[in-house]
C-alpha cells in the first residue's frame, strides 16, 4: 500500500510539509529553507509512505482524546469500562484513539490544510465516554509550521479528554552538524514519577537527568519521563533544539493548555522526542482525584482551542 500524501508549501520560503491524511493526519515531514538549503527537521521511518510502519513512531503522531498510556488497557469512567485496542507491550492502551486511522479533509489550499476526526464516524461512538471532533489545521508560515487543534463535544455527555504531540525532531539540524553536540532545552523545574512507564502521581523536583532548563547535550539524554513546571512567558513556553556547529536552533512553542512535556529518546538515537501534554498521563479524571492533572472534562456543546508551532532558523 503506498500512503496517499497531501503537501503543503510556503511560497515565500519554499518550505514545505507533508501530511498522511489516512495515518492519524500525521506530519511526517517538515522541510524549511534555511540559507538556500531545505532542512528535514522531522524524522520518519524510510517506509512511512509505504503504511508499513507505525503511525506511531514517525512524524508527529497526535494523542488524543488521552495521551500517554491507561492501566490495563481500559478506561474507567461514570461507573463503566471502556477497552482500548491499541496496547503497548505492558498491555496498556497508549496514546488515544485518532492517531493510527483516516481524517476526512476540509479544507485545503496551497500553504494549508486542515483535516478532522469525529469518533462516531471515523471509528465508534462507544469506544469512548462521549463523542468528540478534533479539527487539524497545518500551515506553513514562512519557516514556521502551525499547528491549529480545535476539540470539539458534540455530544450530550461531559467528554473526558486529554491533548498531546509526538514530534519526532531530527538530529542534527545539518548535514555538518553532529547530533551528540547538539543542545536541548525544556524550561522543567520538576517530574512526575513514573512506575513500569504509568505516573504514580508523586512529583519530585528534576534531578541531573531530567533538569533540561539550562540545556543538556543530546549525547547526555537518555529519557522517557514527564517533565512538569514549565517556565511560561506571556502564557506560552518553549523547548528547543541548538545545533552549535550548523548554525540552526528548532523552537517548540505552545501555551498553557499544556502545562507537562514528554522528552523521549527514540533506540535509534536519530532523532528526539520533546511531546506537549494536556495532562499527566494515567491520571484518573473521576471526581476525588487530584485536580489538574489527569484528564478534563469538556461540557456538551464545549470546544477547546490551541497552537502548536514549530519554527527552524
Amino acid at each position: 500500500m503506498t500512503v496517499r500524501t497531501i503537501e503543503i508549501i510556503d511560497p515565500s520560503t519554499g518550505a514545505t510539509a507533508k501530511i498522511a491524511p489516512e495515518l492519524g493526519f500525521n506530519c511526517y515531514s517538515f522541510r524549511p529553507v534555511v540559507a538556500g538549503e531545505p532542512v528535514e527537521t522531522l524524522w520518519a521511518a524510510a517506509d512511512f509512505e509505504s503504511g508499513a510502519a507505525r503511525a506511531s513512531g514517525s512524524g508527529i503522531p497526535i494523542l488524543f482524546p488521552f495521551p500517554g498510556r491507561l492501566r490495563g488497557g481500559v478506561f474507567r469512567f461514570g461507573g463503566r469500562d471502556y477497552p482500548l485496542g491499541y496496547r503497548d507491550a505492558r498491555g496498556n492502551a497508549i496514546h488515544g484513539l485518532v492517531l493510527e486511522g483516516p481524517w476526512a479533509i476540509v479544507e485545503r489550499s496551497q500553504s494549508r490544510v486542515a483535516g478532522r476526526f469525529q469518533l462516531s464516524k471515523q471509528a465508534a461512538a462507544e469506544m469512548w465516554p462521549a463523542d468528540f471532533c478534533l479539527t487539524l489545521t497545518y500551515e506553513l508560515l514562512g519557516n514556521t509550521l502551525r499547528s491549529d487543534l480545535w476539540i470539539q463535544n458534540p455530544d450530550d455527555r461531559p467528554l473526558p479528554w486529554g491533548l498531546g504531540t509526538h514530534p519526532y525532531f531530527r538530529v542534527p539540524l545539518a548535514r555538518a552538524g553532529a547530533a551528540d553536540k547538539c543542545i536541548v532545552t525544556v524550561p522543567n523545574d520538576s517530574y512526575f514519577e513514573l512506575i513500569d512507564m504509568l505516573p504514580s502521581g508523586r512529583e519530585f523536583s528534576a534531578d541531573a537527568a531530567r533538569l533540561l532548563a539550562k540545556g543538556k547535550p543530546f549525547a547526555a539524554t537518555k529519557l522517557d519521563d514527564v517533565l512538569t513546571g514549565l517556565a511560561t512567558a506571556d502564557g506560552r513556553w518553549e523547548a528547543s533544539i541548538v545545533d552549535p556547529l550548523a548554525g540552526r536552533k528548532l523552537t517548540l512553542r505552545c501555551d498553557e493548555i499544556f502545562p507537562h512535556c514528554v522528552v523521549y529518546n527514540p533506540a535509534h538515537r536519530q532523532a528526539i522526542c520533546i511531546e506537549p501534554y494536556s495532562c499527566v498521563p494515567g491520571l484518573s479524571v473521576e471526581p476525588g482525584s487530584q485536580p489538574g492533572l489527569g484528564l478534563r472534562l469538556l461540557p456538551p456543546g464545549g470546544e477547546v482551542r490551541t497552537i502548536v508551532e514549530i519554527e527552524l532558523r
